[in-house]
């Protein structure tokens, strides 16, 4: 039975809360419905910063101490709101919507302890929106001794699917943390993160120039590539480990970042994304014959050009010129999540997560 479900995906960029409509029935998509998009403000994103330092001490998933409680009201009312105004200006009723998707803000990703924490409280927003809320996608995966992501890539064969390409697709998701799905037919689903998105390249740009961004990467085409760093930087163990693997959102601020001006920095950052993801084509069972690329980072037009040297002879399309919709994908993946976890479909897999065998998830709450 197909289902008309509301995603919410509130990425590691904290840039704001995305929303999106769909209809599925958690195996196929009948329908990609609206988009809209509630931009946090520079309170809430002080706030989620805070969070997010504070986070690091967390050993337990389900405490609030200190400023993350205050950070998981912020999150929630945002969410709420987000969705109050998609339901208005979309012409719909909480009784036509079967169920809303909600990932929450991730604060702590670190599964080797088997710990990953999602702020945001579900059954405030089921009750705020009146619509039931799936939540808590990667916990079950996690605890099962799985990295708890890239939980898209099960969406992202679905759409795969009804492109009809001929040899293996490879899909790139660049968010805070930049990930990749490799679909080949219906036997073969490899995903893993590939390293760093927009997050280092992001707080890079906003410490040095108070800057959320480098808009549509122009700071980055003025800028001289560092490529002895870029060289050293991409000895990181993690780059040669084979796929599942996943990480947090910081894992490489330790990095030595050198004295760049802002536009060598910027420059430097957008390459080492690029050279990361280009650095799992040799850990996948064969090369994609196409990439399609979606996220933030599709919007960074010296990233897409790096990008596209980096993966040569391949094709690299950006999943709007597709159809699809780069800036809705991971909120439509949570819609999709939402309704796969409801029937109790798997949303992760042993080639996608490392967990030892299919996990479903999810949680539901109830307005």
């Amino acid at each position: 039975m197909m289902m008309t479900a509301i995603g919410l995906m509130s990425g590691t960029s904290l840039d704001g809360v995305d929303v999106a409509l769909i209809k599925t029935d958690g195996r196929r998509i009948a329908a990609l419905g609206p988009s809209g998009y509630r931009p946090y403000t520079e309170t809430e994103r002080g706030l989620l910063r805070q969070a997010l330092a504070e986070a690091v001490s967390l050993t337990t998933r389900d405490v609030r101490p200190g400023v993350l409680a205050e950070a998981e009201r912020a999150v929630t009312i945002a969410h709420a709101e987000a969705v109050a105004a998609f339901v208005a200006q979309n012409r719909l009723t909480p009784e036509s919507v079967d169920v809303v998707g909600f990932h929450g803000q991730t604060v702590l990703h670190r599964p080797a302890d088997k710990l990953t924490v999602q702020i945001g409280d579900a059954k405030a927003l089921a009750k705020a929106i009146r619509i039931p809320v799936v939540c808590d996608f990667r916990a079950a995966d996690v605890a099962a001794g799985g990295q708890g992501a890239p939980l898209v890539p099960v969406y992202h064969r679905a759409l795969a699917q009804s492109l009809g390409r001929d040899g293996p697709v490879g899909i790139v998701n660049i968010g805070g943390v930049s990930n990749v799905t490799y679909v080949d037919g219906l036997d073969s689903l490899i995903a893993c993160d590939t390293g760093p998105g927009n997050a280092l390249l992001d707080d890079f740009v906003f410490r040095t120039l108070g800057q959320p961004f480098d808009r549509e990467g122009r700071l980055a085409a003025q800028g001289i590539i560092d490529q002895a760093w870029l060289t050293e930087a991409l000895q990181h163990p993690f780059f040669a480990k084979p796929p599942p693997k996943s990480l947090d959102r910081n894992a490489f601020a330790g990095l030595a970042l050198r004295d760049w001006s802002a536009a060598d920095g910027a420059a430097t950052l957008t390459a080492f994304t690029a050279r990361a993801i280009a650095a799992v084509v040799p850990l996948l069972p064969k090369p994609p014959a196409s990439w399609i690329v979606t996220g933030g980072g599709v919007r960074n037009l010296t990233m897409m050009r790096m990008l596209r040297d980096a993966l040569a002879p391949a094709s690299v399309d950006s999943a709007d010129a597709l159809g699809w919709s780069a800036d809705a994908m991971e909120a439509q993946a949570f819609g999709f999540l939402a309704a796969r976890g409801l029937k109790g479909l798997p949303l992760s897999y042993p080639a996608t997560t490392g967990v030892a065998f299919p996990m479903t998830g999810g949680l539901l709450a109830r307005p």
